[in-house]
């Protein structure tokens, strides 16, 4: 298992705040479409495997796409698959209160980016192991992972995206580490820490205005697909994450891709009677 005190993590973020200014400087678009590929394959480690493959369980994949989704989510190292599905199953079942790992009442900065600097309330932990985790164990791609994530993070977040653009189209190592590596995981972590910020901010509720999260069209922007965060919680079973139609949402369309290869299975999806009803019981009136 990996693990980092607070105090380490003050320091790594430190570095990487520092770290990303001095990416801009030496940018090239060969590079630049490195780091970019490497962004939506860090996205998809998130939010097609950790968020709603492993924590949500919202649709099957069979082993060859599991172990992609794996080596992305090592590429992401925002935590390994088994302890980032652990808090967001606990996130979502105590939302917006003190057993929330993130819990957004305690202001932007904590649900940002705070709570990764501090222990974790007693409540996290105490609620927390009530829950029943195994099945992330039973996945022996999420074992794998889980027992060799530190080496598998340093290969897939730091090595390759250095090495390979070094290596195919003669990219200078400084170019390359602080673009491609640094200021892509950088900005990939911001990303994901909007979704518990400001998407359980800022946006309307036309799903259930009784409870925090908002639809955030920048944070769909940003995090491929996970901004539609009202109706997310509202049906977190549904594997689109969002209400199908006309909408931006990559993540679903990667895994429709890989429905149609025959890699993924068994797509759950809340049905357009429920969302309706649900609209007009305890939506806000803004869809």
């Amino acid at each position: 298992m990996f693990y980092i005190t607070q105090w380490e993590k003050v320091i790594v973020n430190s570095f990487l705040a520092t770290a990303r200014l001095t990416g801009f400087p030496c940018w090239t678009d060969s590079c630049a479409d490195t780091a970019y590929f490497c962004f939506l394959m860090t996205a998809l480690g998130v939010t097609a495997g950790a968020h709603r493959l492993w924590s949500h369980r919202s649709y099957k994949a069979k082993l060859p796409l599991r172990i992609f989704l794996a080596a992305a989510n090592s590429m992401a190292f925002q935590n390994d698959i088994y302890e980032w599905s652990r808090d967001h199953r606990v996130h979502h079942k105590y939302s917006e209160t003190d057993a929330d790992p993130h819990n957004a009442r305690r202001g932007f900065f904590f649900s940002h980016i705070g709570w990764l600097f501090v222990r974790k309330h007693r409540d996290v932990i105490e609620k927390g192991r009530k829950l029943d985790f195994t099945d992330l164990l039973d996945d022996p791609v999420v074992r794998f992972q889980r027992k060799y994530y530190k080496s598998s993070v340093v290969l897939m977040c730091f090595v390759i995206p250095t090495f390979v653009p070094w290596y195919l189209w003669g990219e200078s190592l400084w170019n390359a580490y602080f673009l491609a590596s640094i200021l892509r995981y950088t900005i990939s972590l911001n990303v994901t820490w909007l979704v518990n910020s400001a998407a359980h901010m800022y946006g309307n509720r036309p799903y259930d205005k009784y409870i925090n999260p908002r639809q955030n069209t920048l944070v769909t922007l940003g995090a491929i697909g996970e901004g539609f965060h009202n109706y997310h919680h509202t049906f977190p079973f549904d594997y689109s994450a969002s209400e199908l139609g006309l909408k931006f949402n990559p993540t679903t369309w990667f895994i429709d891709f890989m429905f149609w290869l025959g890699l993924v299975t068994d797509r759950k999806q809340a049905p357009k009677e429920m969302i309706q009803a649900r609209k007009e019981r305890t939506g806000d009136g803004s869809a």
